[in-house]
């Protein structure tokens, strides 16, 4: 195998290699199918590449957004994204809906994130995930229909109460503007719309799985976690 690999370049064969070495350093990792033809995608690989030079991290999940997003295209209400940093999946949100008429709404304190309770852990401080508005605004520039509520979660939710929505994103962290998030678009999500929580599968954000796990408990909808680590559910 490690002639196949280094001498030969035979790519299967680096992949089997690199599962062998990740399993002995790191023992916790489960590779994932070889040969997924999602990560030759180029366009897509572009796009990331504009936000994300040093890891691959979330690459995942930022797929699985965009795609997710072509069931809502025809629903009808604007969308919303909770917690927007530098505005990359803002960014794949309004390339999708571009040729709608709807309205995306971008809310942040754009100051970090708030304090942690101690339902969230001890991953995240206060102020991380700090960001300049201006460079969000920079970035989304080719989108006119943008709408920016900055402030703190929920207080600027008051901006849109008598909107509707087909999607929102909620990727808070935390577990209060989680909440927040979810019992002010839940009753403005459209029939088979969609909300979306970036943090659920993740240990570093305890505070958003209880979140949406309480919420949904004694609702008819499902809170679907899938593998990337984000969960959602499509309204009835």
């Amino acid at each position: 195998m490690f002639w196949d690999a280094l001498i030969r370049k035979d790519e299967f064969a680096r992949y089997q290699l690199s599962e062998k070495i990740v399993n002995f350093i790191y023992p916790g990792y489960i590779f994932s199918e070889y040969g997924r033809s999602y990560l030759k995608e180029k366009k897509f690989k572009n796009y990331y590449q504009r936000f994300e030079t040093n890891n691959w991290r979330s690459y995942d999940r930022k797929y699985f957004l965009d795609q997710l997003l072509k069931s809502v295209v025809d629903v009808s209400g604007d969308t919303a994204e909770c917690g927007v940093y530098m505005g990359a999946s803002s960014w794949l949100i309004c390339d999708r809906i571009q040729r709608g008429e709807k309205t995306h709404h971008i809310f942040d304190s754009f100051e970090g994130l708030s304090q942690p309770e101690d339902i969230d852990g001890d991953y995240w401080q206060e102020g991380d995930m700090s960001i300049d508005i201006g460079k969000v605004k920079e970035i989304l520039n080719s989108f006119d229909f943008v709408e920016y509520h900055k402030g703190w979660i929920p207080e600027r939710f008051i901006d849109v109460e008598d909107k509707k929505f087909c999607f929102v994103h909620v990727d808070v962290d935390l577990y209060e503007p989680t909440r927040d998030a979810i019992e002010f678009f839940y009753s403005r999500l459209n029939k088979n719309g969609i909300l979306l929580c970036d943090d659920y599968g993740f240990d570093s954000c305890p505070g958003a799985t209880r979140a949406m796990d309480e919420f949904f408990h004694n609702r008819q909808e499902h809170v679907i976690n899938v593998p990337t680590g984000q969960a959602f559910i499509i309204k009835r």
